[in-house]
């Protein structure tokens, strides 16, 4: 088993820049793309400081921020990565990413916002909703990542209507996309035992939250749940799960709010021994992901090529 670490650090001293449309919009298009430019080339670069510090911590995964290129998908701002100055030099920094997540045995993926979504009645969602996993796809590529995550999205129309949906959208998306996508079950609107029809249809694995099921229980047992997602990862590597306890505890007035760190006791005992890579949802960061191998006894074997394994 390996647990993963979700975008950002806590305590290790690397940070992903950011950048608003409106702070863009006042600059020319040159001064846009040199701006972009500069931004996209430190994020990459701390993105290759990020691997080797994951690895280095023993954790062996690493969900990587989506808005690694600010603004990529923008109406307005929008921009090609070729269009950048340092369009080479980012390319070689994203290459290394790539080596590295070979060489240290470190797994890649991206989690798209809520506002993807590929269920939307309205079309105009879903054209932006493709156009964002097209960007992500493209990183992937680049990166070596393995996994795009999304949600199924919202309810309009009924969840059967909003699944056919999502399977009539699905052919639209490139093959560098469908191959990565992967669907998980959420908190409020669609459990494992929805899920898991469109995923056998479409080919698509199932990212297995437990904290969602919790929230949203469908009858399945933790174990049982389990291992029919695990089933849907066949020919698609190792499965992917999410683990996270709640903020104010499972009584508390909300329990779907994640809290700093993992109490051990949320983490299924199924899971144990299981060739599972777990990204761990908390607050903390890293220090919730180190302070979690801790509690299971996990021994990270850093600098062996297998970072995170146990």
């Amino acid at each position: 088993m390996r647990l993963g670490l979700c975008c950002i650090f806590v305590e290790q001293p690397i940070r992903f820049r950011a950048t608003t449309a409106r702070i863009l919009s006042a600059l020319p298009r040159a001064g846009q793309l040199s701006r972009l430019s500069d931004i996209c080339l430190e994020n990459a670069r701390n993105l290759v400081r990020a691997v080797e510090t994951v690895h280095g911590l023993g954790i062996g995964a690493f969900r990587v921020t989506t808005p690694l290129f600010p603004r990529y998908t923008h109406p307005l701002v929008g921009y090609h990565l070729d269009e950048l100055p340092a369009a080479g030099e980012i390319r070689r920094q994203l290459a290394e990413v790539r080596r590295l997540r070979g060489s240290l045995d470190i797994r890649l993926s991206f989690h798209p916002d809520q506002f993807v979504s590929l269920s939307s009645l309205r079309p105009e969602v879903v054209d932006k909703s493709i156009a964002e996993l097209e960007y992500q796809g493209l990183l992937a590529e680049l990166i070596g990542a393995e996994v795009i995550n999304i949600h199924a999205g919202g309810r309009q129309g009924g969840k059967e209507q909003a699944l056919r949906r999502l399977a009539d959208n699905f052919p639209r998306l490139s093959e560098r996309v469908r191959t990565r996508l992967t669907l998980e079950n959420d908190e409020l609107s669609y459990s494992v035992r929805d899920l898991l029809p469109l995923c056998h249809a479409l080919g698509v694995p199932l990212v297995y939250d437990v904290h969602h099921h919790r929230c949203l229980p469908d009858g399945l047992a933790v174990a049982e749940a389990t291992t029919l997602a695990a089933a849907t990862w066949r020919g698609r590597g190792e499965p992917w799960a999410h683990v996270s306890s709640p903020k104010q505890g499972w009584q508390g007035s909300n329990p779907r709010l994640h809290a700093d760190y993992i109490d051990p006791e949320d983490f299924p005992v199924c899971w144990r021994g299981l060739a599972l890579t777990v990204d761990v949802e908390a607050k903390a960061k890293e220090l919730a992901v180190l302070k979690l191998m801790s509690d299971l006894g996990m021994t990270p074997k850093q600098g062996s090529g297998s970072a995170g394994q146990a």
